[in-house]
């Protein structure tokens, strides 16, 4: 069933939408989770928690996407998951190591100024993104949102291992660069 479909179900409040989605979007979803978590079980209630999110959102909202809407909520979802579990000391998945290695382009903390500047930053990084050659961006996005391991990215572009490694360092090396003449000139 086509999104339109789906979403003309979730309009008219038919269970039938969330069996859809289940259907057509299910294995994105956890894939998304349980790159994050590593862990079967949480990954599997944070895609309960996005079917309830999607049941609760839509409508009001319409995404014109529906696929990136999925993996965005669960995406959050496994976050504070995450998070929480971390908290109590818990799990390891691919996020910290994720964000380690962005963390040199972009700096994190609580500063308010920082988070006035988000949306700008936000701007700054698509424009960048919409830049590169497609295959290093699929790369890119797929490491960095939905935290996809190298060998992950290995087995699915064909390419090394170094290869991946290679193209994640040099890419995240234009961010910096970027980020730097954009923002800060």
């Amino acid at each position: 069933m086509d999104d339109e479909k789906i979403l003309f179900l979730f309009a008219q409040r038919q269970d039938a939408a969330l069996a859809e989605t289940a259907a057509k979007y299910g294995k994105l979803c956890f894939r998304v989770a349980d790159n994050i978590l590593c862990n079967e079980q949480d990954s599997e209630e944070c895609v309960n928690d996005t079917w309830l999110r999607a049941w609760n959102s839509i409508p009001p909202e319409r995404p014109q996407k529906l696929s990136c809407y999925l993996a965005r909520v669960t995406r959050n979802l496994a976050i504070t998951r995450f998070r929480s579990r971390r908290a109590q000391k818990r799990g390891d998945g691919q996020l910290p190591l994720v964000l380690d290695e962005l963390a040199e382009c972009v700096s994190g903390g609580p500063d308010p100024q920082q988070h006035l500047e988000s949306r700008e930053l936000s701007e700054h990084i698509d424009r960048f993104l919409s830049e590169l050659d497609p295959g290093v961006r699929d790369v890119f996005v797929a490491r960095y949102f939905f935290a996809a391991s190298v060998s992950e990215l290995s087995g699915r572009t064909g390419r090394s291992k170094a290869a991946i490694n290679s193209i994640l360092q040099r890419t995240r090396k234009k961010l910096q660069t970027y980020l730097k003449e954009e923002v800060l000139c």
